[in-house]
């Protein structure tokens, strides 16, 4: 708080630096819970195509929403609803092919 005081654009670029560092710290971690969730899905047989989809959905989830406490610890709120928004819209259009299968095999299990 005392340095935000005094000066503002440092303590934003040390808010942003401290963020990366413990994202840093926990990569390992996240690439344990990947390499886990892999596994598993190889175990239950389910086509790897959906669950790297679904990572993928995941990890831009995260960065977004990093980017919008960002952009709000910037003062930018404005900005900050367009990366939600954004991260949203992307995220959608990546879920549509897993929504389909999903949609088709429900077609399937309901009787004629």
């Amino acid at each position: 708080m005392i340095i935000k005081e005094q000066k503002p654009n440092f303590a934003f670029l040390l808010v942003v630096f401290v963020g990366c560092v413990i994202f840093l710290f926990l990569v390992d971690k996240i690439f344990e819970i990947i390499h886990m969730l892999e596994k598993l899905a190889v175990n239950a047989k389910v086509n790897m195509v959906y669950v790297e989809t679904i990572l993928k959905i995941i990890g831009i989830a995260y960065i977004a929403e990093f980017a919008t406490q960002i952009t709000k610890d910037a003062g930018q709120g404005a900005i900050a609803s367009k990366i939600e928004l954004a991260g949203k819209i992307i995220i959608l259009a990546m879920a549509i092919p897993i929504l389909t299968v999903l949609i088709e095999t429900i077609i399937k299990l309901i009787p004629s």
